[in-house]
């Protein structure tokens, strides 16, 4: 996931709920978001 962009990793969280996948995954992204420091990004769990 180090490859990705800032903006393409967002771009993926953002969609990833969109679509509603897979928890686990998007619990990847978001810990690679707090990694980065992107945390303004994270959304509430609905």
């Amino acid at each position: 996931m180090e490859h990705l962009s800032n903006q393409l990793l967002v771009e993926s969280y953002n969609k990833a709920r969109e679509l509603d996948l897979n928890h686990d995954f998007i619990k990847l992204i978001e810990e690679e978001l707090i990694r980065r420091g992107l945390n303004e990004h994270l959304k509430e769990s609905s």
